[in-house]
């Protein structure tokens, strides 16, 4: 009996433990369903408006805006007051959080956010000044720019205001626990000033130049220098000036932020009206960099292209008369300052025998979860003291640096002229107000004009002086002299081969009497676009499209049977001989599929670990922006029965390419296994678009990255540009946006916008051009038939 009722008692201890563990799992369950409706729902509620009618208090009229099949808005306004309030409206709606990270990371108070890890990052962009000079910028613009600029804040903030009072901001806002604050012109202006950072000059191969030669005697350092000097510039040899240490948390740009254009004559195209071509090459995430839009307004603008987020107009497109596209120039438009600071007054610094006293800018750092930060910026004559930003400071010898795009300046008029211009003499009027950057600007008219120019603020370097290295900031003789004048920058109209071109190549001849650059990106690009469209006539829009897509890599035409000859008398192992008859029967096309980009990539990054790992310190290598373009040299002055100091010293030509090539092979085989023929360029080279706030963690990750990396051609020297991370392999800058159009329709224009229109990770245009970046895909947007869902904007009953 006592057995019975205890084994009872076990079955319904059992029993009714089993009720509480299903009770206890049926409360999760319901938790967590109700936490998913919760999240769904409050994340459902931030997707972007595409229909219905929403009221904006500011309006004149109501504005239509019509969402195309490719996520596209077309604005369509009564009036330019109503288009801008409406653009600024759409972007926050599509972009608020992108907008909000870029104009904190710009004015440097990501720390506010953040928190500690963002201290360096935002007092380098202080002692910058991007903010301070769009302040300065925004007080010489004209009344009716600034009206543009209030009218595009006023949309923001409605957006800004309306998700506020819905609980419908972005989910990233409710994950690093802020709002945003009101958008303000100054706002817009700072990020203009950033695209100018992005694209800026070569300040810091003058640093690394200046490393170079008190490192290592001159014949060894001006081998690298990006130009070998004619007159040899001297240089200070002051120990106190440590460059790797002053920068070694310096945010340094993409060294070859730059793009291709082109535009090509009537006389050679289908159509018998010009065709045009542009593809700049920036940073690849998500969401991308450009937003697209159409903007149309009864005063007459009808213009189309993208925009960055943030800033109001259309950068780059086309309206219904006329077309343009840019590169980067890459003028030399910073220039370092040595300065030599009062031993008795830290505020004062030597000029002309003189001191005078720099400005002391109090510029204090908020940090989340942290105490704020007491930040001074230090101004000289020629700019911001930047060699002290990493709290190295009081040295008696500093780095100071002058900066075109630290003055104010007005590229936001250039862009209201520039999109409402009917021809070539309108454009060039408003580019005259296009200082920074100085971009290669190529045109297209519907009048069969091409045009090109090569635009913007750059100075004159006079008496030898060529930006080579930082100059002595106490003596006048150093100070720029003035600017080259508008008239005489370089420029082409209708030429007479047909075409014009640039790939952020050398643009001027030697006889050009001013000095623009001695840092230009390697040839290859431009010269396949130039081999390709001196080759034929009847040039389509999908001939257009498939040079913007060409994989052809000149860098291995040029290398590869220079590498095979050289090393054609050694002993090779059986692996060594497969690479080099695999790269002998190689058609020089980085296609994803094939094993020979893969091996050439990884050889020739052994070639520069071979050179300079251990020799130059991986601080100093990340300031050496010309660092591929040395390895070419070298190779050519070997080649061509010249001498090579670096190369010699490392054994020789023929010894650097076959350890290196061992060295390539023996990693090769480690990742990908022994059998050549099955490596491929695309199982390493892949493009990710990775979102800011995936590297957080893989929870993060899974939902903001939502497909896979995906294999991908080219290199960052073919047309299809696709620079990567050599570590990883992650193409991570290349084509940001892909552009072509006839001037035969100026209605129709075909774009790529990699990954994606939309940054709410929801939406279906979030991610839905990413294979179409990859795979060339095209989609055609009209200006005269805009069709798909849509949204009224209205003024308050």
């Amino acid at each position: 009996m006592g057995k019975k009722v205890y084994e009872t008692s076990i079955k319904k201890n059992r029993f009714s433990k089993k009720k509480i563990l299903l009770g206890i799992l049926g409360f999760i369950v319901i938790l967590g369903l109700a936490v998913f409706l919760f999240a769904n729902g409050y994340i459902n509620k931030s997707l972007p408006e595409t229909e219905g009618t929403v009221e904006l208090s500011m309006l004149e009229n109501e504005v239509t805006v019509i969402t195309d099949e490719d996520g596209v808005p077309h604005i369509q306004a009564d009036n330019a007051r109503d288009l801008y309030i409406a653009q600024g409206y759409i972007q926050a709606d599509r972009r608020m959080f992108q907008m909000e990270l870029s104009r904190r990371q710009a004015s440097g108070t990501l720390s506010e956010v953040i928190g500690e890890d963002a201290v360096s990052q935002d007092k380098y962009f202080r002692t910058l000044g991007l903010r301070r000079a769009a302040e300065e910028s925004y007080e010489v613009y004209s009344e009716e720019s600034i009206e543009v600029l209030e009218d595009f804040a006023a949309g923001v903030n409605a957006y800004i205001e309306e998700a506020k009072a819905n609980n419908s901001l972005p989910i990233e806002f409710k994950l690093m626990g802020f709002e945003p604050e009101e958008w303000t012109p100054v706002d817009s202006l700072t990020i203009g000033k950033y695209m100018a950072f992005d694209l800026g000059g070569h300040w810091e191969q003058q640093a690394f130049n200046y490393y170079l030669l008190n490192e290592y005697d001159e014949e060894k350092a001006y081998e690298l220098f990006p130009a070998y000097p004619e007159n040899r510039p001297t240089i200070i040899k002051d120990g106190e000036l440590d460059i790797a240490a002053s920068f070694e948390d310096a945010v340094i740009p993409h060294p070859f932020n730059g793009s291709n254009n082109w535009v090509v004559s009537g006389d050679k195209t289908a159509s018998g009206l010009p065709l045009l071509a542009d593809d700049p090459h920036l940073g690849l995430a998500t969401p991308s960099i450009w937003l697209q839009m159409h903007l149309e307004s009864e005063d007459g603008l009808n213009v189309s292209g993208v925009i960055f987020a943030g800033v109001p107009g259309i950068i780059l497109g086309h309206n219904d008369q006329i077309a343009w596209g840019v590169t980067n120039t890459g003028p030399d438009v910073q220039q370092l300052y040595i300065e030599k600071r009062n031993p008795d007054n830290a505020n004062e610094f030597l000029y002309e025998d003189a001191w005078e006293e720099a400005t002391i800018i109090e510029e204090p750092i908020k940090v989340k979860d942290g105490e704020t930060i007491h930040y001074e910026v230090t101004e000289t004559r020629h700019g911001p003291i930047i060699s002290e930003f990493a709290e190295d400071t009081g040295k008696e010898t500093v780095l100071s640096l002058k900066w075109t795009a630290l003055d104010a300046s007005t590229e936001l008029e250039a862009i209201m002229e520039m999109n409402r211009a009917a021809d070539w003499e309108e454009f060039e009027e408003g580019l005259e107000k296009f200082l920074v950057p100085a971009q290669n600007f190529v045109f297209a008219s519907q009048d069969g004009t091409i045009a090109y120019k090569a635009n913007g603020k750059i100075p004159i370097y006079e008496d030898g002086k060529d930006a080579l290295l930082p100059l002595n900031g106490w003596e006048a003789e150093n100070e720029w002299q003035d600017f080259i004048p508008f008239d005489e920058l370089p420029a082409v109209v209708n030429p007479e081969k047909g075409f014009i071109a640039t790939a952020n190549n050398k643009i001027a001849p030697d006889n050009y009497p001013y000095h623009i650059s001695n840092v230009w990106a390697q040839p290859y690009r431009y010269e396949r676009i130039e081999e390709v469209l001196e080759s034929g006539d009847n040039f389509t829009v999908e001939d257009m499209q498939n040079l913007q897509m060409d994989q052809t890599d000149l860098r291995a035409r040029e290398f590869v049977p220079f590498f095979q000859e050289t090393l054609s008398d050694i002993e090779l192992t059986e692996q060594e001989q497969k690479a080099l008859k695999l790269l002998a029967d190689w058609d020089f096309t980085a296609d994803k599929d094939k094993p020979q980009p893969l091996i050439f990539e990884h050889w020739m990054q052994e070639i520069q670990n071979e050179i300079y790992e251990g020799k130059i310190p991986d601080t100093m290598r990340d300031l050496f922006s010309t660092e591929s373009q040395s390895i070419d040299n070298m190779l050519r002055l070997d080649r061509d029965g010249e001498q090579s100091i670096w190369l010699d010293e490392n054994g020789g030509v023929e010894n650097v390419l076959h350890s290196s090539l061992q060295a390539a092979l023996e990693k090769l085989e480690e990742d990908y296994g022994e059998e050549m023929s099955a490596w491929t360029w695309g199982d390493y080279h892949q493009v990710p678009f990775n979102h800011p706030l995936s590297g957080v963690s893989p929870f993060l990750a899974f939902f903001f990255n939502k497909e896979d990396a995906i294999p991908v051609g080219g290199t960052g020297v073919t047309p299809m540009a696709a620079s990567y991370n050599s570590k990883t392999g992650e193409v991570d800058h290349g084509a940001s946006w892909r552009f072509v159009i006839d001037a035969d329709d100026m209605n129709a224009g075909y774009h790529i916008v990699g990954p994606g229109q939309d940054g709410h990770f929801r939406s279906e245009w979030y991610h839905d051009q990413m294979s179409d970046w990859v795979e060339g895909n095209y989609h055609e947007t009209r200006m005269d038939e805009a069709d798909g869902l849509e949204l009224k904007l209205v003024p308050e009953e």
